[in-house]
């Protein structure tokens, strides 16, 4: 059994700190998405991240593997984790709102549950976690709202592809567990990341035409931070804060994502969100508290 790991202030302060990091991304990207297409945007999102942690790696003097089949599991990892996710995403914002797409995103741990519990062996499905999943899936329903299920308009799409993206979110969990559970993690985000850009740039270059750096100094501002500080720099902080919480305590990111990604919406784009977005939200989060487990054996305690 996991202890769960006690939130030191440092810790908090550097969870807080990367929530705020991939709340603030969602934005960036929107900005971005004004000049260029969507697989332009991961592309470069891919590529400049890659160069980044690729740097780290060589700092750190980390060895670099050779074994085949680590790189097919770095590419099958990029396509799980980077391409599907961020092509779905990229697309969907063009017809949704950044604060709805970051909400959709938050259940990426719910179908993370289900995909182990089909994948591996050591994972099941407790009643605990089975009514986390039911209120996420709830959660998810209402947020883009139940009338819109019989209705397939480009908006409604949108939001499909976002949650096809966190499905994809959640594959690329069992994916890394079975190729790339031994690698030291800066290793393996910076393999990843060459996956994803050995895809992403051909194939935006075929699709969309040439990549082009002659862009918009606010649409170079906003590749920058969302390629090097939320993509890089958030992974390793990543990392780091999960040595110090643990994973059970970083589910609470999740949780303080999607309201940064509602503020940054609405006071730089003016976006406003329909009443289901923020109860299928609160539903969201109690499904994620629930799976977290220390709510559900409090409530054991007491009764």
């Amino acid at each position: 059994m996991t202890v769960q790991k006690t939130m030191t202030g440092r810790a908090w302060a550097e969870m807080i700190l990367l929530a705020c990091i991939w709340g603030g991304s969602f934005l960036a990207i929107r900005i971005a998405l004004d000049e260029v297409s969507p697989l332009t945007s991961v592309a470069h999102r891919t590529g400049w991240a890659m160069l980044v942690l690729w740097g780290v790696v060589a700092l750190m003097r980390l060895p670099i593997p050779r074994a085949p089949r680590i790189w097919l599991g770095f590419l099958g990892m990029g396509l799980l984790n980077n391409v599907i996710p961020f092509g779905l995403m990229a697309w969907g914002q063009l017809y949704i709102e950044t604060g709805l797409t970051s909400i959709l995103n938050a259940s990426t741990a719910i179908f993370g549950v289900i995909a182990a519990a089909i994948f591996l062996a050591d994972e099941r499905i407790t009643r605990r976690k089975a009514v986390g999943v039911a209120l996420g899936f709830f959660g998810v329903a209402t947020a883009i709202g139940l009338e819109n299920f019989t209705n397939f308009d480009l908006r409604n799409l949108a939001q499909l592809a976002v949650i096809a993206g966190t499905v994809s979110y959640a594959l690329a969990g069992v994916w890394a567990r079975h190729f790339l559970g031994d690698l030291p993690p800066q290793v393996a985000a910076a393999g990843m990341l060459t996956g994803a850009t050995l895809v992403t740039v051909p194939l935006a270059w075929m699709i969309e035409g040439p990549i082009s750096l002659d862009l918009q100094p606010t649409t170079m501002a906003a590749i920058a931070y969302y390629a090097i500080i939320a993509s890089a720099g958030a992974y390793l902080l990543y990392y780091r804060v999960l040595a110090m919480a643990g994973s059970g305590n970083l589910m609470l990111v999740t949780l303080l994502v999607a309201p940064i990604a509602i503020t940054l919406g609405a006071i730089v784009r003016g976006e406003t969100l329909s009443p289901n977005a923020f109860v299928g939200f609160a539903l969201l989060a109690l499904g994620l508290i629930i799976l977290d487990g220390r709510a559900w054996a409090w409530i054991k305690r007491i009764r």
